[in-house]
């Protein structure tokens, strides 16, 4: 098959050669927006004279009838015409003759891949922007039907304080709004005509590029040629986003796999969303939220792949740069699939809230409130601090706790120690009397619920 670039040689390639050079087996993914491009730059080249009203009309036609037919899924690519670009153009042939020759006048693939990718990466952040907001709102109203269940809080994976199980919820929540708005940045970047750029140069064609950014729904145009068609920097913000998102999403997998244990039960994932053993009868596996953890490599991977491609590549176009895509494609799947089993796997879980509030009753998550008790009738943190851990080491010895102690002996150690402390020690009343500016306490619960939910209206 002759080439479509073949005029300067006189040898071929072989077919292997043909295999390793082409990138239609993964930017066949683009053809939508390959076309939209031409589209929009036929229009322009009609527009401004560059080519007659008739061959202009003759070329959308065609374009017209492969996107009728890409849509029905009756496009057949090659390797032989290496991208989704020189196959496009072979296909058009197919359908309109030589004329199809002139869409490409005052157009190279370098400015063309670039707005392909800028059109695709657009679409894909508004369905990441709108799956993250999903999951958001799941999240809000989980924890506005927990803002009075109680649960450990952890450090070092050691029971710490006890928490609003609501609170925790709305931690994730506070991570994945950062996520949004870090993609609503990434789209802003992204949405920018590098089309008729050409090559490198710009080109000699009396071209309007605001029309084809206009056409295409950009907002802005690349100021300098050079920088338009090798710039990534948007694809390796998606990517730098993405893996932090997925890393978000990994660390709430990591404690709901942990919380479904038969150790923990805090938590039951609905069957929707777990698996079953082959030779063990009685599991039941947290599998989709295994993947997403396991997903997230994924996303790392892609991201640093891409900065290393770039780090050494001279200006303009280098071959390297087809090295782009593919880790794009992969993120987005992976996010985005991710995000959907999410915001399903959280709306169908059940909380088992009295095991939950269980967990703090049997433990010392509650030494702090009796640190917090000395220090407010006068005795100074650190000796107070010293106090409660003397006592927490003799209850671990004698095998009991902190509201086990009797108030003689409480009184022994402390004066200032009255019978009040009981209702101090209580994890309600610990989690209730953390009041302050976004702490656990239930009215702040609330109002962060009340927050969030203004937030989302917005």
């Amino acid at each position: 098959m002759k080439k479509l670039w073949s005029g300067r040689f006189t040898g071929e390639n072989e077919d292997w050669v043909d295999t390793f050079g082409a990138s239609i087996s993964f930017d066949h993914q683009m053809a939508k927006q390959d076309i939209l491009g031409s589209l929009a730059h036929v229009k322009m080249l009609s527009h401004c004279g560059i080519i007659t009203e008739d061959e202009g009309q003759q070329i959308k036609a065609g374009l017209k009838n492969l996107q009728e037919k890409l849509d029905h899924n009756k496009l057949t690519f090659t390797i032989q015409n290496e991208d989704i670009h020189l196959n496009l153009e072979a296909l058009l042939h197919e359908e309109i003759g030589p004329v199809a020759g002139k869409l490409h006048t005052a157009r190279s693939r370098n400015d063309q891949v670039a707005t392909d990718m800028h059109l695709y990466l657009k679409e894909t952040l508004t369905t990441v922007i709108e799956k993250i907001y999903q999951l958001r709102s799941v999240l809000v109203n989980k924890a506005a039907e927990n803002i009075a269940t109680i649960m450990p809080g952890y450090t070092h994976m050691q029971h710490a304080q006890p928490i609003s199980f609501g609170h925790h919820l709305l931690a994730y929540y506070q991570m994945f709004t950062r996520d949004q708005k870090r993609m609503e940045e990434n789209l802003q970047h992204t949405d920018i005509s590098p089309l008729g750029a050409a090559a490198l140069a710009g080109t000699t064609f009396p071209i309007d590029r605001q029309l084809t950014a206009d056409e295409l729904g950009f907002s802005y145009l690349y100021d300098n040629s050079l920088d338009a068609v090798s710039d990534r920097d948007f694809i390796i913000e998606y990517l730098s986003n993405a893996s932090i998102l997925m890393m978000h999403l990994s660390r709430f997998c990591e404690e709901l796999i942990l919380w479904s244990t038969h150790e923990f039960q805090f938590v039951e994932i609905s069957d929707t969303f777990s698996t079953g053993s082959s030779i063990m009868p009685q599991k039941k596996n947290p599998d989709m939220a295994e993947l997403i953890r396991g997903k997230t490599g994924r996303a790392y991977g892609n991201l640093v792949q891409l900065l290393t491609v770039m780090k050494g590549l001279p200006l303009a176009y280098n071959k390297d740069l087809q090295e782009d895509k593919e880790g794009m494609f992969d993120t987005s799947e992976a996010i985005i699939s991710s995000l959907e089993i999410m915001s399903g796997l959280i709306e169908t879980m059940k909380v088992n809230q009295t095991t939950m509030q269980k967990a703090t009753e049997k433990d010392f998550s509650n030494a702090t409130e009796l640190a917090d008790y000395l220090a407010n009738k006068g005795i100074p943190f650190r000796q107070a601090h010293e106090i409660v851990g003397k006592l927490v080491l003799e209850c671990i010895q004698q095998g009991n706790y902190l509201q086990d102690i009797p108030l003689k002996k409480y009184q022994e150690v402390s004066s200032v120690i009255e019978a009040d402390v009981y209702d101090k020690l209580s994890a309600t009343t610990a989690v209730k009397s953390r009041n302050s500016a976004g702490g656990t306490g239930f009215d702040q619960v609330k109002a962060q619920i009340e927050k969030a939910r203004k937030e989302l209206q917005n």
